[in-house]
């Protein structure tokens, strides 16, 4: 769980265990009661779980073009979380798997607001891993002319703030994690949103077209077929896509056709 805590509650000390919440929002009732100094530990426990769900894990924030997607070519801040579930086969950001300073949500926009951009993606790792990066959307969006959310579509897009665009991975098999795929996300998507497929092969091809007519995903948002980068060639995928006559985008990666594709912060 994201603060470690275990289904029956923390243990601190020998003593103190804090309860959980029951499903109204007030707390189980406490039947062991509690001494002076165990009210003042519980206390000051609870003000330091306050202020850490306050604050996020950020492996990088920088100022780049969009690199993929519909808005590719666009000035963007990005805001990159430390963390992910998942172990993707051709994942080029393994760095953020663990690499990250905390930082509060008020350090964070005073970061994205230095380069007076208009446009702001949250990405990863995994974001939604972090609970805090939720009131970090909400404040964004109500700065910002537009928040993008990259997330892997493993977790469920249900609580994003609706200003918020939401990019929406579909795992193929090539991947390794296609069976970490919330297909019920797919059943909140709105025009607005985006859906992306990373396909390393005919074969990943082949099954996302198949993911594509099953649900319809063209007629619900935005669809991008993504090669991955050196594993297969962007010519052949665009063939197949106008041999199929399918209604997505052909996207590529920009960055790392600007720079170096090892570079970061681009």
């Amino acid at each position: 769980m994201a603060h470690g805590f275990s289904r029956g509650g923390t243990r601190i000390g020998r003593a103190l265990r804090v309860p959980h919440l029951s499903r109204g929002g007030a707390p189980h009732r406490w039947r062991g009661g509690f001494g002076g100094a165990h009210r003042a530990r519980r206390r000051r426990y609870n003000l330091v779980t306050m202020k850490k769900s306050q604050r996020l894990r950020i492996n990088e924030i920088f100022h780049s073009v969009q690199g993929e997607g519909t808005r590719t070519g666009v000035r963007c801040v990005f805001v990159r979380l430390t963390g992910c579930h998942l172990r993707c086969t051709f994942c080029d950001t393994e760095y953020a798997f663990y690499e990250g300073d905390w930082m509060t949500l008020d350090a964070v926009l005073d970061r994205v607001r230095q380069y007076d951009c208009p446009v702001v993606e949250i990405t990863g790792g995994e974001p939604l891993l972090q609970p805090a990066v939720f009131p970090l959307m909400s404040r964004l969006a109500d700065e910002c002319e537009t928040v993008l959310l990259e997330t892997s579509g493993a977790l469920s897009i249900a609580d994003v703030d609706p200003r918020v665009v939401r990019i929406v991975d579909i795992k193929c098999p090539a991947s390794g994690e296609a069976r970490s795929n919330r297909w019920a996300n797919i059943g909140l998507l709105t025009p607005r949103d985006e859906v992306k497929f990373v396909l390393a092969n005919r074969s990943d091809y082949e099954w996302a077209r198949d993911v594509l007519a099953r649900y319809h995903l063209a007629k619900r948002c935005p669809v991008i077929l993504a090669p991955v980068h050196g594993a297969l060639e962007p010519l052949d995928l665009t063939e197949w896509v106008l041999e199929d006559r399918l209604n997505v985008r052909v996207g590529v990666q920009l960055h790392k056709l600007i720079w170096s594709p090892e570079m970061r912060g681009v």
